[in-house]
Formats: structure tokens, sequence, C-alpha cells
């Protein structure tokens, strides 16, 4: 048996399903749609499990836009767009389909 932590998560699948209808999405949208769906999770963890998507092939950085702002910590944001990687295996979560097409924000 392997050491160490199990590579497979399920938040980051949950990630792969709704990067899997709405096609990419900076990590706070991702988080808006996680909680919406499956509430008991924390911003930190999206981020976390992202950055561990990428590294992993299941995530790709699509793009990364600086939008200038009135924000607490300056005045520009840096939004990093996600898409699924090559190493995505989604499922098709029923749960999440019906949240994004209620919502209207397939892409």
């Amino acid at each position: 048996m392997k050491k160490g932590r199990p590579v497979k998560s399920e938040i980051r699948q949950n990630v792969v399903e709704i990067l899997h209808f709405i096609k990419k999405a900076y990590g706070y949208e991702i988080y808006k749609v996680y909680t919406a769906i499956f509430p008991k999770v924390t911003l930190r963890s999206i981020y976390y499990h992202l950055k561990k998507g990428v590294d992993l092939g299941e995530f790709v950085v699509n793009k990364v836009e600086k939008e200038k702002g009135d924000y607490s910590w300056g005045g520009e944001a840096e939004k990093i767009y996600y898409a699924l990687g090559p190493n995505a295996k989604p499922t098709g979560n029923d749960r999440v389909k019906e949240y994004i097409e209620s919502k209207g924000k397939q892409s």
C-alpha cells in the first residue's frame, strides 16, 4: 500500500463536475456554485483543490486576468480562470447539472 494521502478527493471531483457544465470559471465563482450545491466547504479548501488539480492535470489554467477596483487589499485583483484538464473524469453529477441549468450559467 502507498504511503501518504490518497490522490482522490470528493471536493476536487465535485469541482470537476462544476467545470464540466460551466466550462471555465475563476476560483470564487466556482466556490459560489459549489456552496450552493454542497454547503460544507471553505474558500481556502476550493483554492487548495484547484491548485492540486492543476498539479495532477485535472484542471488547466485557462487565462489570468487583472481586474482594477477598490479592494481592501489594494487596487487590483487577479482572477485565474480554470477549465478541465486532460486527466479530469467528469461523471455528469445530476445535482450539479440541475443547479447549473436552473441558474442558466451554462457557457
